[in-house]
């Protein structure tokens, strides 16, 4: 059994940034693991772009060497924002090469506790023992799926974090339940992939994105309306931007806040390709069989539709009891607020050494976690204190 002082579950933006970060405390023991951009680059479609601007589509490193435009320049792959899916899977796997070329692509097992440290249990059986875990291993676990889609066959149903090919819909009625980006994207792909979409919204008319790119001509003052992070509305963007001071208000602010700024909306440059589409509005539905070798799908006003497919845009659901790496023993131990876990300062949970980022930091750090930009925040606020931590060692 070999003894790190950090280990480091998932190989995502944050992982990654992380990494980077503790790779530059001397003296400090670090271990990664996890498949590079693994969410990524198998369970998002084909054809996909990103919702978030430029500058908040980076990956960050101490010195941010490894930038977009540093990949650009080394690698000639041109492309500019809406970042294509498929040149951000590029980029995340030169950062992971230029900043984390220690990364070790065996999967975890189980972390369990072993006195003050983890056990940590790779799948090909090898032990180590680790002084803190962090854990950085995505949304996957927490896709969100409504009880009256249950037990209906895979060939009938899917989520849109499956990444099931939108090309085989050709010429076959698809139905999608949701009003955010995903939901608004996929519906966008697959008609473009030659199917017959029908777009189910609980809500009103999509909402869309887009007022920030229209306030930049203001130059400094459109600052103050929104932060680089392209993460929450007006005003609040550069509130949500900042967690150290978010943390500080009332619990109920911060529930609002966490809310109000990832409410269901699409990027402005989705609407266009979404015009063709037809769109149910204020509708939810009440049931769904399968019925001679399709879904028959009935809504809450009686209306019913026959579909080939019907495809989940109903976003993810944070519970991390559902990571399954974590044993039995360690779950109860985690102080959760409805699936999140409840963190410090220093994105430690309850069980001391143990952290969590990206979106299950969000009830703890706020909405930011949710997003690329967030690990610029969350790298440099851990490895600050790791590094002091490792001082006093």
């Amino acid at each position: 059994m070999t003894t790190e002082d950090v280990t480091i579950l998932g190989a995502g933006p944050y992982a990654l940034a992380t990494a980077a970060h503790l790779g530059a405390i001397p003296g400090l023991s670090v271990r990664v693991f996890g498949d590079p951009m693994w969410f990524w680059k198998s369970q998002m479609p084909a054809g996909m772009l990103l919702r978030s601007d430029w500058g908040a589509s980076q990956l960050w490193d101490p010195k941010h060497e490894f930038s977009l435009e540093a990949y650009q320049a080394e690698t000639g792959d041109r492309f500019s924002s809406p970042v294509p899916l498929t040149g951000f899977v590029n980029y995340g796997l030169w950062f992971q090469r230029k900043a984390v070329s220690n990364l070790d692509t065996r999967k975890i097992a189980t972390i369990e506790t072993d006195g003050p440290d983890f056990r940590v249990t790779l799948a090909d059986g090898e032990l180590i023992k680790s002084r803190r875990v962090i854990v950085a291993a995505g949304i996957c676990p927490f896709a969100r799926r409504p009880a009256e889609f249950a037990n209906l066959p895979v060939e009938l149903i899917s989520h849109s974090s499956q990444n099931v090919p939108f090309a085989q819909f050709r010429g076959k009625t698809v139905a999608v339940v949701g009003g955010g980006q995903s939901a608004l994207e996929s519906a966008a792909l697959l008609a473009e992939n030659g199917a017959a979409v029908e777009l189910l919204i609980r809500g009103g008319v999509p909402k869309y994105l887009g007022w920030r790119k229209k306030i930049k001509s203001l130059g400094p003052i459109s600052k103050l309306a929104y932060s680089w992070t392209d993460v929450g509305p007006a005003g609040i963007s550069n509130l949500v931007s900042l967690p150290a001071l978010l943390r500080m208000l009332p619990r109920d602010a911060q529930n609002y806040l966490r809310k109000r700024s990832i409410r269901p909306a699409g990027a402005g440059w989705l609407k266009p390709r979404l015009e063709p589409i037809k769109m149910s509005c204020g509708r939810t539905v009440q049931s769904a069989k399968p019925f001679g070798g399709q879904l028959q799908i009935t809504l809450d006003d009686g209306s019913q539709r026959l579909v080939d497919h019907l495809l989940l845009g109903t976003g993810y659901r944070i519970d991390v009891s559902r990571y399954d790496f974590l044993s039995p023993g360690l779950v109860p131990k985690i102080k959760n607020a409805d699936g999140f876990p409840q963190l410090t300062g220093a994105f430690e949970s309850s069980v001391p050494g143990l952290h969590f980022l990206g979106a299950p930091a969000a009830w703890s750090y706020g909405p930011l976690m949710y997003f690329v930009a967030g690990t610029k925040y969350a790298a440099r606020k851990l490895a600050g204190h790791l590094s002091r931590d490792a001082r006093k060692a």
